[in-house]
C-alpha cells in the first residue's frame, strides 16, 4: 500500500462520500498525514484529521490553508472531490436551477479551494492538486448539458491552475472517469453491470499514485481512468 505519498500532507476536500472516503483510506494507509475536509462531522478514522468547513466560503477555506499549514508546516496535496449530479431527459427539459447548484458545487468550491491553496502547493517540493472530470465534459449528452458544462469549466480552471504550478515541482492534474462506482451501489443493483465506471478504489489508487511521477509529467495532464 506504500507509494510516494508517504511523509505528505495531503488535503482531501469532499471526503465524506464513497469517492473521498475511499481516497482518504488508501492515503492514510500509504503513511500520508490526511486533513479530511467536508460539509458535515465524519466518523473518525485512524491517522486522519477531520474538518467541518463550509466551502462554498472563501474566507472558511483562506483561513482553513492558513490553519493546515500552521499545524503541519506544508501542504504536499490537495485532492478536490466535492462533486454532484443534475440531468433531463432532453435538453430542452434542462432546469437552470441545476445549473445553479453544480456551479456552486463543481465550481465555485473549486475556485476556493484552489486560491487559497495554490500558494502552499507551489511552495512545496512535490506538491499535488487533483480533481476529478467525467467524460461529459468532452462528449457531453442532451440531457447532461448542464453537468457536462460545468465539469468542463471545472477543467478549464485546473488547466490554468497547472500552468501557475509549471516549474515549481508540483502538478495539478485531472482524473476522468465516466461515472464512479462503489460496494454500496452494487448491492442496491445487483443486476446492473455498471459498465465503463470508474471503482472508488481504483480512484483512490491513482490519486495515491500522483506522487510516484515526477510533477511535469502530470501536470496539465487528463489521466483516464476509464479503460
Amino acid at each position: 500500500m506504500s507509494s510516494s505519498a508517504s511523509g505528505k500532507v495531503i488535503v482531501v476536500t469532499g471526503s465524506g462520500g464513497p469517492a473521498g472516503q475511499a481516497v482518504v483510506r488508501r492515503l492514510a494507509a500509504s503513511g500520508a498525514t490526511v486533513v479530511a475536509v467536508d460539509a458535515r462531522p465524519q466518523a473518525d478514522t485512524p491517522g486522519v484529521e477531520n474538518v467541518v468547513a463550509d466551502l462554498l466560503q472563501p474566507h472558511v477555506v483562506g483561513d482553513l490553508a492558513r490553519e493546515v499549514a500552521a499545524r503541519h508546516g506544508r501542504v504536499d496535496g490537495v485532492i478536490h472531490l466535492v462533486g454532484g449530479w443534475r440531468g433531463s431527459k432532453t435538453f430542452a427539459d434542462t432546469s437552470l436551477e441545476d445549473w445553479e447548484l453544480l456551479h456552486d458545487l463543481l465550481i465555485r468550491t473549486l475556485q476556493h479551494v484552489s486560491l487559497a491553496f495554490e500558494p502552499l502547493l507551489a511552495e512545496s517540493a512535490d506538491g499535488r492538486f487533483a480533481i476529478v472530470s467525467a467524460t461529459a465534459a468532452q462528449s457531453p449528452t442532451q440531457g447532461n448539458a448542464a453537468y457536462g458544462a460545468a465539469k468542463a469549466a471545472a477543467e478549464a480552471w485546473t488547466l490554468a491552475l497547472a500552468d501557475s504550478l509549471a516549474g515549481t515541482g508540483s502538478a495539478a492534474t485531472i482524473l476522468v472517469v465516466k461515472a464512479l462506482v462503489h460496494d454500496g451501489m452494487r448491492a442496491e443493483r445487483p443486476e446492473a453491470a455498471f459498465a465503463g465506471f470508474t471503482d472508488v478504489n481504483t480512484l483512490a489508487e491513482a490519486v495515491a499514485r500522483l506522487w510516484d511521477a515526477p510533477a511535469a509529467d502530470v501536470n496539465g495532464r487528463r489521466l483516464d481512468l476509464t479503460k
